[in-house]
C-alpha cells in the first residue's frame, strides 16, 4: 500500500460512504431509475472528492475518463446482447423457446433451476461482463417468469462462479496484484473455494424459495444438494490443481448432470402441490400453444449453442485465444495525485481491452448469424404477419433499449474511479480497520470486497482495488493472509448481487429498465445474509486454522 495521510475519522468515513449510501437509498428506497440514481451518486462522489479529499480537478478528470473507458467492454456486451435479444424476439424466437422448453420438461421448478442456476453458471465459467445475466434473463421471461425475478434469480445464482469463472479471471488478478509465496497462494485458493460453497448453497435454496416458497424448497432440496455438491465441493477439489478452469469444469459437469436428473421421476413429472409461485405469471398448466411459434425448439435454441461454441473456441483453444488477444486497445493517462498522497502512476495503455476476446464479439457474431438464418427461413415475415403489433424495427428497438441502459453504466463506473482516485475507498477500508479488533476485522473483511464489487459491479475490480490493502491489514492485526484474502475474494463475488451495473444489464434485457430498485430489493437480503455467513465462516477458519 502507498503511504497516505487521509484523516481516518468519522467525518471522512461517512463522506467516503456517502456516494454508496446515496446510490442505494435512491435505488431501493425512493425507487429512482438507474439513470437518475447513478448520475446523482457520481456527482456526490465528485463533490466529496473535491471538498474533503483534496482531489485536484485534473485528478478528477482523469478518474472520470478512466471510468468512461472502463465502461467500454461492458457497453459492448450490453449493445450486442440487446441486439441478439431483438433479433430473436422479432422472429418469434422467444415464443418458440418458451413452448419448446415447457414441452421438453414437465417440471417447472426443474426448468427454473436448469436455466436460472446451472446454465447461468456455465456461461459465467467461460464469459463474464454480465453475459450470463443478459442471456438468461430473457429466457426466464420467455418461460413465464416475472421480469424482476427473471433478473434477480440469475444474478444470485451465478455469484459463486464469479471469482474462478471467466477462466479464472479473479484468481489471476489476485496473484498479479499481491506477491504470494506458493503455500500462501495455495491456501488462499482453497479457502476461497470453501467460502464460495456458502454462495452455492445459498444461491440454490434462494432461487427455489423465490420460485415457490417453502413448498418448492421441500420439493427441490435433493436437486439443490446434488447440484451444490457438483459445483461447490467439486470446485474445492479442482482448485487444487487447475484454478483457472475450476468453475468451467464443474459448471459443465452440472450441465451434464441435468439429463439424468431430468429422468428422475421426482423431477420428470409436474409438481402441482405449490400453493404459491410468486416468481411466475399465470397458471402452471397454462396453454403453451396460445401463439403459433414459427420455429421449433432446436432452431430457437440454436443462437445459444452457437454462442457457447464461439466462446469456448476463443477461450480454450490456445492459438486462437492468443491470436485474438494480440489486438488490444488502451488509452494513455498521465500521473495524477491528491493532496492526501493518493497517487496513480502514468500509464501508456490503461486497462487495455482485447475486443476480439470480449464476449460482445461472440454475441455480435451470434446475432448476425441468427439474423441471416432466421431471415432465410422467412421467420420475420411469418411472425410479423401473424402477430402485428406495430413495434419499431430492429435498429430503432435496439437504440430505444440500449441508450437508457448505457447511461447508468457509465455513471456507476465513473463514480467508482472517482472514489478510487480520491482515496474514498481507502478511507472506507481503513475506517473499518481502525475500529475493528482482529476477529471483528476477520468478520468484516469480506465486507470490504462487497463494497468494492458494489461500487464497480466487478469482482475483478474489487480484487484489484483491495487485495493489497487486505494483505496489509492482515499482517497488522496478526491474521493469516490467506484467510483474509479468501474473505476478500468471497466478498468480491457477493457484492455483484447488488452491483448496479449488473442490475441494469438484466433490467435492460428483461424489458424493465427503470425498475432496478425492485430488483435490488430481491437481491439485497441475500447479499446481507451471505456477508454475515461468510464473515462467520472466516472467523472459524482463523480460529481453527482450517
Amino acid at each position: 500500500m502507498q503511504d497516505i495521510s487521509i484523516p481516518i475519522d468519522l467525518l471522512h468515513w461517512l463522506a467516503a460512504a456517502a456516494p454508496i449510501i446515496v446510490l442505494a437509498f435512491l435505488l431501493v428506497q425512493l425507487r429512482w431509475t438507474a439513470q437518475q440514481a447513478g448520475t446523482t451518486g457520481m456527482f456526490v462522489a465528485a463533490a466529496v472528492a473535491l471538498v474533503l479529499f483534496r482531489t485536484p480537478v485534473d485528478t478528477l478528470a482523469a478518474a472520470g475518463a478512466k471510468g468512461v473507458w472502463d465502461s467500454a467492454p461492458i457497453l459492448f456486451v450490453i449493445w450486442t446482447a440487446l441486439l441478439l435479444y431483438h433479433v430473436m424476439n422479432k422472429a418469434g424466437g422467444y415464443e418458440a423457446l418458451r413452448q419448446g422448453i415447457v414441452s421438453f420438461s414437465r417440471n417447472e421448478l426443474f426448468i427454473v433451476v436448469a436455466l436460472g442456476w446451472v446454465f447461468t453458471s456455465f456461461l459465467q465459467g467461460i464469459d463474464g461482463f454480465g453475459t450470463p445475466i443478459v442471456v438468461v434473463a430473457p429466457l426466464l421471461v420467455a418461460i413465464g417468469m416475472r421480469p424482476v425475478y427473471a433478473v434477480a434469480i440469475p444474478i444470485i445464482a451465478h455469484i459463486w462462479a464469479k471469482y474462478y469463472g471467466t477462466l479464472g479471471l479473479g484468481w489471476i488478478a489476485t496473484v498479479q496484484v499481491v506477491d504470494l509465496d506458493p503455500l500462501t497462494a495455495a491456501a488462499t485458493g482453497t479457502q476461497s473455494a470453501w467460502l464460495m460453497v456458502i454462495q452455492v448453497l445459498m444461491g440454490g435454496f434462494t432461487i427455489v424459495w423465490m420460485y415457490g416458497r417453502w413448498a418448492a424448497v421441500r420439493h427441490g432440496w435433493p436437486l439443490i444438494l446434488i447440484i451444490s455438491a457438483i459445483q461447490g465441493l467439486g470446485q474445492v477439489l479442482v482448485v487444487q490443481f487447475e484454478p483457472v478452469l475450476a468453475t468451467f469444469i464443474l459448471a459443465a459437469a452440472a450441465m451434464l448432470a441435468l439429463y439424468p436428473l431430468s429422468r428422475w421421476r421426482r423431477y420428470a413429472e409436474p409438481f402441482t402441490d405449490m400453493p404459491e409461485r410468486p416468481a411466475m405469471r399465470g397458471e402452471m398448466t397454462g396453454d403453451i400453444a396460445e401463439k403459433t411459434a414459427p420455429m421449433g425448439l432446436a432452431l430457437s435454441f440454436m443462437p445459444y449453442g452457437v454462442l457457447t461454441v464461439i466462446a469456448l473456441g476463443s477461450s480454450l483453444i490456445g492459438r486462437v485465444s492468443e491470436a485474438l488477444g494480440s489486438l488490444t486497445i488502451g488509452l494513455p493517462f498521465p500521473e495524477v495525485s491528491t493532496g492526501y498522497g493518493i497517487a496513480n502512476s502514468a500509464v501508456a495503455s490503461y486497462s487495455p481491452m482485447a475486443p476480439l476476446l470480449n464476449p460482445g464479439t461472440s454475441l455480435l457474431i451470434t446475432a448476425a448469424l441468427t439474423w441471416v438464418i432466421f431471415n432465410l427461413h422467412g421467420y420475420y415475415k411469418t411472425w410479423n404477419a401473424s402477430h402485428p403489433d406495430g413495434q419499431p424495427g430492429l435498429v430503432p428497438s435496439l437504440l430505444a433499449s440500449a441508450i437508457p441502459a448505457s447511461v447508468p453504466i457509465v455513471a456507476f463506473l465513473v463514480m467508482a474511479r472517482i472514489m478510487d482516485h480520491s482515496g474514498q475507498n481507502e478511507a472506507l477500508a481503513y475506517g473499518i480497520s481502525a475500529i475493528a479488533p482482529a476477529y471483528v476485522y476477520a468478520f468484516m473483511a469480506n465486507g470490504i470486497g462487497v463494497i468494492g464489487a458494489f461500487a464497480t459491479s466487478s469482482s475483478t475490480f474489487s480484487t484489484t482495488m483491495f487485495s493489497d490493502l487486505q494483505v496489509t491489514m492482515a499482517k497488522l492485526k496478526g491474521l493469516p493472509v490467506s484467510t483474509i484474502l479468501a474473505a476478500q475474494n468471497a466478498g468480491s463475488c457477493i457484492g455483484n448481487a447488488i452491483g448496479p451495473a449488473n442490475v441494469v444489464l438484466g433490467a435492460s434485457t428483461a424489458g424493465i429498465s427503470g425498475r432496478e430498485g425492485d430488483i435490488l430489493r430481491k437481491t439485497l437480503p441475500w447479499t446481507l445474509a451471505a456477508f454475515v455467513l461468510t464473515g462467520a465462516a472466516t472467523v472459524l477458519i482463523v480460529m481453527f486454522g482450517a
